[in-house]
């Protein structure tokens, strides 16, 4: 599906169901430097749906497009803040395996054709919206207002900071479901937390509070309950006002894309990407600013200022023909 066009308010953008933007400050007419996104299904405590795939992918590829737009924070909709995400709604997905998955409990025999064919096409919904969230342009502030579990919590990993409530809990409860990791996160997950951590937080399946040692570093900060939006918007704030995207977005990439076996190999990547930066309208923009003593005004777009070199990787998984169920 063809991402839509970037409207003038985001305020008033009502297109994408069991989701919701806000400017900052709220009371823009118009689009602001940081968005605020929030999962909006308030009567089911955010639970994941193929609705919200839809949407989620949809809008960080429409904030992603939108020049006028710096930095997002990405939340949920709960006014206690008690809950980000529970994770997928069993109950919608059990209604709609069958019919727009591929998936159901207990199905056929996994030797059976129909079972075979859909394995083959299967990509799973929380991997789309981790990969709209990797690949999105603009930086990703999470403020994890609430209990993140499972998806909940998988989801948020591509992003490039996280803020927890101190009364927040988050589970990767998959081996107490009899089901595996999703949504990218073999990828993400020890990348950020190292392999033991990671491994003992599968085979437990337990659910942590966000200070505990287990996950107390998926966090940048951890701050009380009513905190956490706030902290999230004036980091992104601070981002939008301060730094430079493009160079934010190629140094992402640097550290998970580029995989240098050698220090060798790290200083030719390094090298080449600095090289086209240095070079860049960002670039010219932090030298004369530093040197005039005043913020910078950092007008790179991506798509235009982007490292030559950018991707230095070969792209896999666009198989845009394959069936994509949203769970």
């Amino acid at each position: 599906m063809a991402s839509p066009s970037p409207p003038e308010s985001y305020a008033t953008y009502t297109a994408l169901p069991e989701i919701s933007f806000q400017h900052v400050p709220a009371t823009s007419a118009t689009a602001t430097r940081v968005i605020i996104l929030r999962l909006d299904r308030p009567q089911a405590n955010n639970a994941f749906t193929d609705t919200m795939v839809t949407s989620l992918v949809a809008a960080f590829d429409m904030l992603s497009a939108d020049a006028r737009v710096k930095a997002i924070v990405f939340t949920g909709s709960d006014p206690r803040n008690r809950v980000f995400c529970p994770g997928m709604d069993l109950d919608a997905a059990s209604a709609s395996s069958s019919s727009s998955t591929g998936l159901s409990l207990g199905a056929a025999s996994p030797d059976s054709a129909e079972v075979s064919a859909a394995r083959s096409v299967y990509r799973d919904g929380g991997a789309q919206v981790s990969l709209a969230i990797y690949r999105c342009t603009k930086p990703v502030v999470v403020a994890l207002n609430g209990h993140a579990v499972g998806v909940g919590i998988t989801m948020t990993l591509p992003a490039n900071i996280r803020i927890a409530s101190s009364a927040a809990k988050v589970g990767f409860v998959f081996s107490r479901r009899g089901i595996s990791l999703e949504a990218c996160s073999t990828y993400f997950l020890p990348r950020i937390l190292g392999s033991g951590r990671a491994l003992t937080l599968i085979t437990t399946g337990s659910v942590y509070p966000a200070s505990d040692p287990a996950v107390r570093d998926l966090f940048a900060e951890i701050v009380p309950p009513d905190r956490v939006i706030p902290r999230a918007v004036e980091i992104a704030q601070d981002i939008a006002d301060k730094a430079s995207g493009v160079a934010i977005r190629a140094m992402k990439d640097m550290l998970y894309k580029g995989a240098p076996a050698t220090p060798e190999e790290a200083w030719l990547l390094e090298s080449g990407v600095f090289f086209d930066l240095f070079r860049g309208r960002d670039s010219m923009e932090g030298v004369r600013s530093f040197l005039e003593k005043r913020e910078p005004k950092f007008d790179g777009v991506w798509e235009q200022d982007r490292p030559t070199s950018w991707p230095w990787w070969e792209e896999k998984g666009k198989d845009k023909d394959a069936f994509k169920p949203k769970i």
